[in-house]
């Protein structure tokens, strides 16, 4: 069974740019999906971005695109590079994984997930 493991975050100044990794260990095998997501206090998990792992297709939320790329580095670690980051960035940011063919922003059609790492942005 695969695991995920989220670092990088902290505490960041806006306009800075930020860089979390995502690292799988366990049981990886065929093609998956690794998206990254954010939740704020009292507010539900958004969808950030995706990468498909074998293929290295990419999908962002339209909230994000432009600002924020996600990329696979090495054979068990996918990032998200974070630029020109402003205090609403600031959330619990978490990786999973899906072994849906279809890239997907929704949450549920993830079924392996990381515990997060947290960012904060101060003004």
């Amino acid at each position: 069974q695969m695991q995920l493991k989220e670092s990088g975050g902290g505490l960041v100044q806006a306009g800075d740019s930020l860089r979390l990794s995502c690292a799988a260990s366990g049981y990886l095998y065929g093609d998956y999906v690794v998206g990254w997501f954010r939740q704020a206090p009292g507010k539900e998990r958004d969808f950030l971005a995706a990468l498909n792992w074998i293929g290295g297709r990419t999908y962002y939320a339209d909230s994000v695109k432009g600002r924020f790329t996600i990329s696979r580095d090495n054979a068990n670690t996918v990032s998200l590079r974070m630029d020109s980051v402003k205090p609403e960035d600031t959330a619990l940011y978490y990786c999973a994984a899906s072994y849906s063919p279809t890239m997907s922003s929704e949450p549920d059609d993830y079924s392996t997930w990381g515990q997060g790492t947290q960012v904060t942005v101060s003004s």
